[in-house]
C-alpha cells in the first residue's frame, strides 16, 4: 500500500520528439490525470530531439526555439484523460496547424495518477475541514489546493471587490495535509493563512478543496515516523515478543495483498498457472501410485 500511494501521489513526466510514440501508464485502481502540457520547441535541437533533417539542409532553415502550439492540452486531456494507459505517435498534425514548420518539435506532458474512487471536500478561508473515513479504512491524500483557483469555487464563491481573477497557490498545500491526515482515520484542519501561509494578495478570498480516498489497507509510516521507543529493562523481557507477531502478520498481509494485485491484473496468466498446477500435480500423484502398485507387485 505503501508502493501505491507513492506511486499515486507522484507527479510524473515524459516526452518524445516528432516521429516517437508517447506512452503514458497509471497502476492499478488509478487513471491518468493531465497537468499540463507543451508541443514545439523552446530549446535548441542539441540539447533535446536532434533534427531529424540533414545538416546541410538544417543550416539553410533557421531553427525557431520560441514555437509553441496552444492546442497541445486540450489533446492530451482527449487522448489520455481519465484512462489507465494511452500511446500515440507525436508529429505536428496531430495538434493542427504547425506553428514552425522545417523545425523539429517535440512533446512534454505531466500527469499524475487519480484513484478510481475518490471524494473531495471544499472549505472556505477561515472554515474548519474535516475528513473521516469509515471504521478500519484510512486516509489517503490525493491533493490539495489552498488559495485561488481561475475557475473559482461553488461552495465559496468570491465577492467582487474590484480585484482581478488572479489564480493563486500554497506551495506547501499538499504536503501539510499529508502530515495532517494520511494514514488516519479521521482529522480537522482550519483552511487558514494560519496553516498554509498566504499565497495571494491582501484581501483575496482563499479556499480548501482537498481530494482524498479511504483505504482499508494498513498505511506504512515514513522511515522518520517508524524509530521504535527506547524500551527499559524491565519492559524488554515482556514485549521482545510482540514485534516478531506484528512483523509476521504484517508479511503475510503484504503476501496475500501482492497476490491478490497479481491475479487481478494478470487473470489470464493466474488461470495458467493453476491449471499447470494441478497438471503437474496429478503427474505426480500418478508418477507416485504407479511406483507403489510396481513394489507391491515385486
Amino acid at each position: 500500500f505503501a508502493g501505491y500511494i507513492s506511486q499515486v501521489l507522484k507527479n510524473y513526466s515524459d516526452h518524445a520528439c516528432d516521429g516517437e510514440y508517447v506512452s503514458l501508464r497509471c497502476p492499478h485502481r488509478t487513471t491518468i490525470s493531465i497537468q499540463s502540457s507543451f508541443y514545439g520547441r523552446i530549446v535548441p535541437s542539441h540539447q533535446l530531439c536532434p533534427s531529424r533533417y540533414p545538416h546541410s539542409y538544417a543550416t539553410l532553415i533557421k531553427e525557431d526555439v520560441a514555437c509553441s502550439v496552444g492546442t497541445s492540452l486540450q489533446k492530451m486531456l482527449d487522448e489520455c484523460q481519465d484512462r489507465r494507459s494511452c500511446q500515440f505517435l507525436v508529429n505536428s498534425r496531430l495538434f493542427g496547424m504547425d506553428p514552425c514548420p522545417g523545425t523539429g518539435k517535440y512533446l512534454l506532458v505531466w500527469y499524475k495518477c487519480r484513484p478510481n474512487e475518490y471524494k473531495s471536500k471544499v472549505a472556505c478561508e477561515d472554515d474548519k475541514l474535516r475528513l473521516s473515513c469509515k471504521k478500519s479504512m484510512v486516509i489517503a491524500i490525493y491533493s490539495a489546493i489552498f488559495g485561488r483557483t481561475q475557475g473559482g469555487s461553488l461552495e465559496c464563491p468570491y465577492q467582487n471587490l474590484g480585484m482581478p481573477m488572479i489564480e493563486c497557490q500554497s506551495a506547501t498545500a499538499l504536503q501539510l495535509m499529508i502530515k495532517r491526515c494520511h494514514g488516519k482515520r479521521s482529522c480537522s484542519i482550519y483552511a487558514s493563512t494560519y496553516e498554509f501561509g498566504d499565497p495571494c494578495y491582501p484581501g483575496i478570498q482563499k479556499h480548501l478543496n482537498v481530494i482524498y480516498t479511504c483505504d482499508n489497507t494498513p498505511v506504512l509510516l515514513p522511515v522518520d515516523e517508524t524509530e521504535p521507543p527506547a524500551l527499559s529493562s524491565s519492559s524488554s523481557s515482556s514485549s521482545s515478543m510482540e514485534p516478531v507477531g506484528v512483523g509476521t502478520e504484517m508479511a503475510l498481509l503484504s503476501n496475500l495483498l501482492a497476490a491478490y494485485a497479481f491475479i487481478t491484473e494478470n487473470p489470464e496468466r493466474a488461470a495458467l498457472y493453476f491449471v499447470s498446477g494441478v497438471c503437474i500435480g496429478l503427474v505426480l500423484t500418478l508418477l507416485a501410485l504407479v511406483l507403489r502398485v510396481s513394489c507391491r507387485t515385486d
